[in-house]
C-alpha cells in the first residue's frame, strides 16, 4: 500500500493561496476548503492517500521537524525565526514580502553610549541582523501594532514584515534597511526525505514554478 504523505499547511491567508498552487499539483481544490472547522483532511492524489493538517503558521516547523507531518509550507519569516532543523527543496514564491528595520521619518540613530532598542516580533532574526553589523541591541518583543512601538517611545526601530509599505508611511514610518525577502517555502522532515525522497519529490515537482 502507498504510504500517505502528510502535509502541514498554515491556516489563514496562505492557505488560501496555497489552495492554488496544490491544485495544479494533483490535490482535489476542496481538501483545503475553509468551510467547516476540520483540521485534518484526506485526500487521493493521482491515486495516493494525502493527509492536509491545517496548523497555525508559527506551529507548521514544528510538526514537520518532530516527525508529525512530513512536510509543510510555510512563511520563510517563521523558519528563520524558529532556526528548525529542515530540508528546504521549493520556494512557492507566495506570499512576497519583505523583513526590514523601519524607524520615524527623520530617525537618526541614538549615541553609543546605550544600545539601539528593537521591537519586533522576530527576536532572533532581529538580533542576528544587528549582531552581524556588530551593533549592540536591546530587542523587546511585541506580538501585535509593532509600528505603534517607536511612535510612542518604547524603541527606536522596529524589524518587522512589509508587502506594500502603506502601514509604515501611514504611521509616520520609513524603512532604513532590508533585512531578507520572505515568501512561502517548502520544508521536508529530514529524516522522511532521505526514506521517501522519490515521492516527496514527485509531489513538490508538480507544484508550480519548482
Amino acid at each position: 500500500m502507498t504510504r500517505a504523505l502528510t502535509v502541514a499547511v498554515p491556516k489563514g491567508r496562505l492557505a488560501r493561496q496555497l489552495a492554488a498552487s496544490l491544485a495544479a499539483a494533483g490535490v482535489p481544490p476542496g481538501a483545503l476548503a475553509e468551510t467547516d472547522r476540520t483540521l485534518v483532511r484526506e485526500a487521493t492524489v493521482d491515486g495516493a492517500p494525502m493527509r492536509f493538517l491545517l496548523l497555525k503558521p508559527d506551529d507548521v516547523p514544528t510538526y514537520v521537524e518532530h516527525g508529525a507531518c512530513d512536510l509543510g509550507v510555510v512563511g520563510r519569516d517563521v523558519l528563520l525565526e524558529r532556526e528548525a532543523d529542515l530540508v528546504l527543496p521549493h520556494d512557492t514564491g507566495l506570499g512576497r514580502c519583505r523583513m526590514v528595520v523601519a524607524a520615524p521619518d527623520g530617525w537618526t540613530a541614538p549615541p553609543r553610549d546605550r544600545a539601539l532598542r528593537v521591537a519586533t516580533k522576530y527576536p532572533r532574526i532581529a538580533r542576528r541582523h544587528f549582531a552581524a553589523q556588530g551593533t549592540d541591541v536591546e530587542v523587546i518583543f511585541v506580538q501585535g501594532s509593532v509600528e505603534t512601538a517607536p511612535l510612542v517611545g518604547l524603541s527606536d526601530v522596529i524589524v518587522d514584515l512589509v508587502e506594500t509599505g502603506e502601514t509604515l508611511r501611514q504611521n509616520g514610518l520609513a524603512v532604513v534597511a532590508e533585512v531578507c525577502a520572505v515568501s512561502a517555502v517548502v520544508v521536508v522532515n529530514r529524516v522522511v526525505f532521505k526514506l521517501h525522497r522519490a515521492a516527496i519529490e514527485r509531489f513538490v515537482g508538480r507544484l508550480p514554478g519548482a
